[in-house]
């Protein structure tokens, strides 16, 4: 078998060069077209954008200016006063919506059979906690520790402790105790009952 190119000239497929670089070309184009299309809509944006934030800027620099007049305007002793009443106001809401029901079956699902609640108070700290204070009346030290250690069993108490024991004069045990109280934080720990 011969593999020698005998002609004068060889021979190139120069139409698959020309189909090739015809379709480059077209590739070319396409891709400049969307280049040049994405560049004039992203300029359109850019240009947009850059006004609204000189409008935003602008507002802001106004709105400092307002806030600056007005906190000029105000009477400190006057917005002291406000500040407390708004204070009490709250104050007052959160005793109306302190639910006694809440309390009391929280005691009544922790209360081991041989203490007696003698006395409850519920305050507000300067933290805005409420805070519960109760009186209990008890045999032994043990009976007092046993509702304490129940309280906290629940989601609804924390920390409480005992404030003061004493003796009465029937020979039972009274403390004081106090605890953070949480209203409405759960239900009573089921199966406690006396």
């Amino acid at each position: 078998m011969l593999r020698t190119n005998l002609s004068t000239r060889p021979f190139y497929n120069e139409r698959l060069v020309l189909v090739a670089l015809l379709a480059s070309a077209a590739v070319i184009a396409v891709f400049t077209l969307f280049n040049v299309t994405q560049l004039v809509s992203l300029s359109g944006r850019y240009a947009t954008l850059t006004a609204q934030v000189e409008q935003a800027q602008h507002r802001a620099t106004e709105l400092r200016q307002q806030a600056g007049r007005v906190r000029a305007s105000i009477d400190p002793v006057r917005l002291e006063a406000v500040s407390q009443a708004a204070s009490e106001a709250n104050l007052l809401i959160d005793r109306r919506t302190f639910s006694w029901t809440g309390l009391f079956n929280q005691f009544e699902a922790t209360l081991p059979a041989g203490v007696r609640i003698a006395a409850v108070k519920p305050m507000i700290d300067p933290d805005g906690r409420f805070v519960v204070s109760m009186t209990v009346v008890a045999r032994r030290v043990d009976d007092v520790n046993e509702f304490i250690e129940a309280l906290e069993k629940t989601s609804a108490f924390s920390a409480v402790l005992s404030r003061e024991e004493r003796t009465n004069e029937d020979g039972l045990l009274e403390a004081t105790l106090q605890g953070t109280y949480l209203p409405g934080a759960t239900d009573p720990v089921p199966g406690r009952r006396r």
